[in-house]
């Protein structure tokens, strides 16, 4: 027996119906264009240029590839970027900007804000084709690498002595392990020359490490400098310092550059570190956090500092995206890229409206020269007038070979006196170059012109059929 509903059954208040959300294709983009500008934000991102297009406002439109996908980038003519004039197809580049939405699209897209190189030209090639022939022979090879120390004594340093990477490495040697011994071989890191000095460097520091007494001998050798271009870090790209350092007997740390370059030392050397500055931490990371047990306190203090900084940094990194959504150069920038994309289309139009009438025209122009109506007419007019001249001629002759025959003729056939036949609605036809009466059809042909003579008149006429 079913229950009996009470006063307080209300049934279900709020269906589920009643309470989803239902997006706008406006507000769903939006939202989107929020997510990806705070949750990702500006990045680094490296590829090919391809399908590059510079508007007339001076704003560039273009994909960013690689062999697996696409993205698509835009760089704003108000935007204060070095190497703009390195944007070409083809080209690759490492690029930094902020991920966002082209809402009337609904596409997200990279807003180019730095443009650094990193084309292949013929040092790149170069260096592909030593780091090849480098491979085949095995100086790469990962069984032949050494351990770095973890507790090293005694570090041979291979750099300039005017250098910054040498005054990164001290910096973070005296703040991380001041006992560490530093031997430094001076030497050039850059120019004609600077390849020979480093293989040398690294010899001499085999050298006399072999001869120090047992103990006090080098742990490992840095090779160092700090960054540049490529032609700033070829030095590191010689044969002959990837041969010294794989001749070597020490145990070799590399660090040339930023954390984006390598060079065949790096690949040779039996470790790599990013920057000077971490090849540094690389080699005082053991004493460095053997000391930690003592340091419990001061790290958990930074840590909670550190913690409560980058929370701040957050909240200001957020209100300064927030500024940035909501500054009208940002409307601004949308609307002159909304611009570009209309006038785009517009000329996109044009053209295709162009080569529609154009083709038409040339079809049109094609079938007016196939049929040549003039030169048809003035055939048709000449083949006439040649008729016409054909045809008089032997009805002249005939004419004039028949007159006296006809004035013969009349008086017998006034006595026959035909026109008394005429007068009852007979006639007689006759062809009308010869004057012969046609008694049969079969006896005329398609062309031939007749004469039918009626009581009152003639009449002239050409057999169709």
């Amino acid at each position: 027996m079913a229950r009996g509903k009470s006063q307080w059954d209300f049934g279900e208040l709020f269906p589920p119906e009643a309470t989803r959300r239902v997006f706008s294709v406006a507000e769903l983009t939006g939202t989107i264009r929020r997510l990806l500008e705070r949750d990702i934000g500006t990045v680094w991102v490296t590829g090919e240029v391809t399908n590059l297009r510079v508007q007339s406002s001076g704003h560039a439109y273009f994909t960013l590839k690689d062999a697996a996908a696409q993205l698509s980038c835009v760089l704003f003519r108000g935007e204060a970027v070095q190497h703009r004039e390195a944007l070409c197809d083809g080209q690759k580049l490492v690029l930094q900007g902020q991920v966002t939405v082209y809402e009337p699209r609904g596409q997200y897209q990279l807003r180019v804000t730095a443009i650094e190189l990193q084309g292949v030209g013929a040092l790149q090639q170069a260096f592909e084709r030593l780091k090849a022939r480098l491979q085949a022979e095995g100086l790469f090879a990962a069984e032949r690498k050494r351990p770095i120390p973890s507790y090293p004594e005694a570090v041979g340093v291979v750099t300039s002595p005017t250098g910054a990477a040498l005054r990164d490495v001290l910096h973070v040697v005296r703040r991380r392990f001041a006992g560490l011994r530093l031997v430094l071989a001076p030497c050039r890191v850059q120019g004609e020359g600077a390849a020979a000095e480093i293989a040398a460097a690294v010899g001499l520091l085999n050298e006399w490490s072999a001869a120090q007494p047992p103990g006090r001998g080098l742990d490992l050798i840095l090779v160092t400098r700090g960054g540049g271009s490529l032609e700033d870090l070829w030095a590191f790209n010689e044969e002959e310092v990837a041969r010294a350092i794989y001749r070597s007997a020490l145990p070799v740390l590399s660090a040339v550059g930023h954390e984006i370059d390598f060079t065949i030392s790096d690949f040779v050397a039996d470790a790599r570190a990013a920057t000077p500055s971490a090849a540094a931490e690389i080699i005082t990371d053991g004493p460095y956090r053997s000391r930690e047990f003592v340091r419990e306190a001061r790290v958990d203090l930074c840590r909670l500092v550190r913690q409560a900084v980058e929370r701040e940094l957050a909240r200001v990194d957020q209100l300064v995206r927030r500024l940035g959504r909501l500054h009208p150069r940002r409307w601004l920038q949308d609307r002159m890229q909304r611009i570009d994309d209309l006038q785009a289309g517009l000329a996109r139009a044009a053209r295709q409206g162009w080569r529609r009438h154009e083709t038409a025209w040339q079809t049109l122009r094609q079938r007016l020269a196939a049929a040549r109506p003039a030169a048809a007419l003035v055939r048709r007019r000449e083949r006439v007038q040649d008729l016409a001249r054909r045809l008089r001629e032997p009805l002249r002759h005939g004419i004039r070979s028949r007159a006296t025959m006809v004035a013969a003729l009349e008086a017998r056939l006034r006595l026959l006196s035909p026109a008394n036949v005429l007068a009852r609605g007979y006639s007689i036809t006759m062809d009308a170059a010869t004057g012969r009466v046609i008694r049969d059809a079969a006896a005329v042909q398609r062309g031939q012109r007749l004469r039918t003579r009626l009581k009152s008149g003639e009449i002239h006429s050409r057999v169709e059929e």
